[in-house]
């Protein structure tokens, strides 16, 4: 649907993150106009590789600022939103969590509310996450079936943006949709804490990589291109259809997979011999999360475009070729 983005105002915040990043190639691959909420300059980020840069407006700043956030819509005539900007780290949540609150709550409802008054803007995708889910005994989580009970501060953090995006659907009728995906991983994720570019990272340096659990916590990881497609997928379903204003839908490959398995099908994909080092550190995380995609399946005719396997296999070539330059 080159035709329905091409010069369309969209604003994506955390546009310098993983999912931003990749985000921002594609709107402009589909010849969007792009704004880009950027509070962190991160040069060897997605977003500043590549020639992008050149090619979006580029607001510097924090979502927690809600005048910018007004002025950023009205200034730009923000038509479509995509708000990805959060704390995403959940060692640094527990670490502090009332910035994560900060961040990932207040800064949802300063972009809510700044959509509210804005007259231009039309459509609202919200990221929220599995971790929003909290800890359930009833798996795979459905959208319907599984309630938001976050207890640790990243899980509550993003119960709570979820619900409070709810809130403005049902209150205000403002036309936002949610996604709820697993952890999303692919080129361009430069925490090295996190599991797939950390290890790529060690067999790369040649050093074990680390698991900071015992290995066995269970999750679902999504490719970040095709966390990107679902996003303008639900976008351009969202325009055509403002009954799905309220509607949260998970993302996922329906693969559940432990965190030691995860990082030995790295070792075997770089042809490494090396053994992981597990530290069994962890705590204040949940055991086990995976997702079920059926009603994205069902209502917005969603289908992935590569298997978890291929997104490993090109997040470790974009690995391979970004330490080339190390």
């Amino acid at each position: 649907m080159t035709e329905f983005w091409r010069d369309r105002p969209v604003l994506v915040t955390g546009a310098s993150g993983l999912l931003g990043g990749w985000m921002v190639r594609r709107l402009l691959a589909l010849h969007a106009d792009v704004i880009c909420l950027v509070r962190d300059w991160v040069p060897q980020s997605e977003l500043a590789r590549g020639g992008l840069l050149d090619r979006v407006k580029i607001v510097r700043g924090d979502v927690r600022d809600a005048a910018l956030q007004e002025r950023t819509l009205a200034e730009y005539e923000v038509d479509t939103v995509f708000h990805l900007a959060a704390q995403t780290t959940v060692g640094t949540a527990i670490r502090n969590p009332t910035q994560t609150f900060e961040t990932n709550i207040q800064g949802t409802w300063n972009l809510l509310e700044a959509c509210r008054r804005s007259s231009v803007t039309k459509q609202i995708v919200i990221a929220s996450s599995d971790k929003a889910y909290g800890s359930n005994e009833t798996l795979p989580y459905r959208e319907a079936a599984t309630p938001l009970q976050g207890r640790h501060p990243y899980d509550v953090s993003k119960s709570c943006a979820d619900l409070i995006a709810q809130t403005y659907a049902a209150t205000y009728r403002l036309p936002v949709a949610i996604t709820r995906c697993g952890n999303l991983f692919g080129g361009g994720d430069l925490n090295w804490n996190r599991i797939v570019p950390g290890t790529i990272r060690s067999v790369l340096r040649g050093r074990p990589p680390v698991i900071r659990s015992d290995g066995q916590y269970v999750r679902d990881y999504f490719y970040v291109e095709d966390g990107v497609a679902a996003y303008i997928l639900l976008a351009e379903r969202l325009a055509a259809n403002r009954g799905l204003a309220e509607e949260a839908f998970n993302f996922s490959y329906g693969v559940q997979i432990t965190v030691l398995e995860l990082v030995r099908q790295i070792l075997q994909l770089m042809g490494s011999d090396l053994e992981p080092e597990v530290r069994d550190e962890a705590s204040d995380e949940i055991r086990y999360q995976y997702l079920s995609a059926d009603k994205a399946r069902a209502m917005l005719d969603w289908a992935p475009q590569f298997t978890f396997d291929e997104g490993l296999q090109k997040t470790i070539a974009w690995y391979r070729e970004f330490f080339t330059h190390d």
